[in-house]
């Protein structure tokens, strides 16, 4: 079976219920269990039904379940809050990929709007980001902080996942590169569920999943929502800056992010991104 051959349902039954110890539904450990988590069959009786319909629903082969079974599954598997709004919106787009609005690979173009954004946000670094995590635009602060990074290297539309886990530099910069690849690989996952049917996300991801590092942090189920945090960067021109951001939704499946260097600044004497206002187009 392919690596996207299973669809995001499938996908995410099966990994939660590998997370589920016994314990924690009152059943006994046991010696002779194979491997960690739930057995199918105590799912499917926690849930009221049968294994075998577990079986095709975790194999993909049933991509129609009623709301009753979703949110008896959902019971099954411990589920509350936001993981079990992103387990029925699985269950929901699951088999239906391509029929979902919105769903097809997007143009990735910047609009017009959005560049004045960056234009008038200069002297603060801030750039825009696509469903994939390319970046499809900047101004001329940002540019001129990530390009001794290496973040601009290269042809082509920068991706921030992309660098993060095939460029050499990502891990010598980048003193929280566990937490922001951990980042990236969720917001993949986030995007995955919203855009079923885009083939060149599904391309970025099936390709980024051949690396090691980052197949160890893709998780289905994950739907944590990292819309600000810091960057901890060993800048070959600044010295060690930490670098506050924060996420602000733009136009329908893009994001402008913004890098809040002005508290960097009180922390690291001699940070200076002003330059003349210009944005990559």
């Amino acid at each position: 079976m392919g690596i996207m051959a299973r669809n995001g349902f499938a996908e995410f039954l099966i990994a939660r219920r590998a997370e589920i110890r016994p314990g924690d539904v009152g059943l006994p450990e046991g010696r002779r269990r194979r491997t960690p988590g739930l057995r199918r069959e105590e799912v499917a009786v926690r849930a009221g039904v049968s294994a075998d319909y577990l079986a095709r629903l975790e194999q993909g082969r049933d991509t129609n379940p009623s709301v009753a079974v979703i949110d008896a599954l959902a019971d099954a598997l411990l589920l509350r809050g936001a993981e079990r709004h992103h387990f029925s919106l699985l269950a929901l787009a699951s088999g239906n990929e391509k029929g979902c609005p919105g769903s097809e690979s997007a143009e990735e173009k910047v609009a017009e709007t959005i560049q004045s954004i960056l234009r008038a946000l200069q002297p603060t670094p801030a750039f825009v980001v696509g469903r994939r995590l390319n970046v499809l635009g900047w101004n001329a602060s940002w540019a001129d902080f990530v390009a001794p990074l290496g973040l601009l290297d290269g042809e082509g539309q920068p991706n921030l996942a992309w660098y993060t886990f095939h460029d050499p530099a990502a891990r010598r910069v980048l003193r929280n590169w566990s937490e922001a690849a951990d980042t990236f690989a969720a917001a993949l996952s986030r995007a995955k569920v919203r855009w079923p049917g885009d083939d060149s996300l599904l391309e970025t991801i099936d390709a980024l999943r051949r690396h090691p590092d980052f197949a160890a942090r893709w998780k289905p189920h994950h739907v944590g929502a990292s819309v600000s945090g810091t960057l901890h960067i060993d800048h070959p021109v600044h010295g060690p800056v930490s670098v506050p951001f924060e996420t602000l939704q733009a136009d329908g499946d893009q994001s402008v992010i913004v890098w809040l260097v002005d508290q960097a600044q009180s922390q690291s004497h001699g940070l200076r991104l002003v330059r003349p206002t210009a944005v990559n187009e």
